[in-house]
């Protein structure tokens, strides 16, 4: 098992109260603190996921082996330059950002050269449609690929609090997977970024079509409820996404516009057929993951 004996979670949300939830069932038996406000800890403390909590990062931290940035990716940046100071001799901050280059950035400049056995660069692909301690799921991860980046992750081939999380998250039914940096943001505005910019706009358009009728939602069926489930999505989490990977965001939607302007231009042509078939295979070949 694990060494740890306190984990800090800083933002006890969706991803840090299943986090907390996922590790005692996986066996973690120390402590875990939270931090966020006393709303949310209250609700923590309740649900099982914390065993008690503060409002400051800067007391939370205290006596921990490790600290899990379990926030919006603007908050995590803001943190690391909070508590990366302050972090116990030996302990280990991690995060959860979905974006990675402007993380891993502010690491270098907090820790300098002792980043990479300070600083744990991740990424969990999972998550919900709605946030907030009251959707926690400790079967979240089950499945899920957990990425660190490189050289970071580095860490996790020696023993040490990098390879000790790693096998938690293991235990919790994850999978960690490596990259580097630059292919992590670049991948992601292709395979969650892009497809969460589809469902927003498809909404809106929806929104701005039809108003309060409820015509669609009891004409509309299985498709139009995947294609704009992630539509909830909160904005205060997206906006740092976007402010942090807009370039590779940027790429992903032009790709996508020309290919349905090309698709809306032959809807009567053979060509509409060659789309289908490519989708086809893409689908295919990925159907057995699901």
């Amino acid at each position: 098992m694990p060494e740890f004996r306190q984990i800090t979670i800083v933002g006890v949300g969706l991803i840090g109260g299943s986090f907390a939830l996922a590790a005692r069932r996986a066996g973690f038996q120390g402590r875990i603190v939270g931090c966020d406000n006393d709303v949310v800890l209250e609700k923590a403390r309740a649900a099982g996921a914390i065993d008690t909590g503060h409002f400051r990062p800067e007391e939370a931290i205290k006596g921990s082996e490790l600290v899990l940035l379990a926030a919006p990716v603007g908050a995590i940046i803001d943190c690391l330059e909070r508590v990366g100071p302050l972090l116990p001799e030996g302990s280990l901050l991690t995060d959860v950002g979905s974006t990675k280059g402007e993380i891993v950035a502010h690491a270098a400049s907090v820790f300098g050269k002792q980043a990479t056995g300070k600083f744990l660069p991740g990424h969990p692909m999972a998550g919900k449609a709605h946030s907030g301690i009251t959707q926690v799921d400790a079967e979240l991860f089950r499945g899920a690929a957990w990425i660190f980046t490189k050289p970071h992750c580095e860490a996790l081939n020696s023993p040490g609090p990098a390879a000790d999380f790693a096998d938690l998250v293991r235990r919790m039914g994850a999978r960690p997977v490596t990259m580097d940096v630059e292919h992590h943001d670049r991948l992601c505005a292709w395979v969650s970024h892009l497809p969460q910019m589809i469902s927003t706009a498809y909404a809106g358009i929806l929104q701005d079509e039809f108003g309060s009728s409820d015509q669609i939602t009891r004409v509309g069926g299985r498709a139009l409820a995947e294609m704009t489930r992630i539509a909830a999505s909160p904005y205060s989490m997206w906006r740092d996404i976007a402010l942090t990977n807009t370039e590779n965001i940027q790429e992903a939607l032009l790709r996508l516009e020309q290919r349905l302007a090309h698709i809306r231009e032959n809807l009567r042509g053979a060509a509409l057929r060659d789309e289908f078939e490519r989708g086809n295979k893409f689908r295919g070949r990925n159907q057995e993951k699901d």
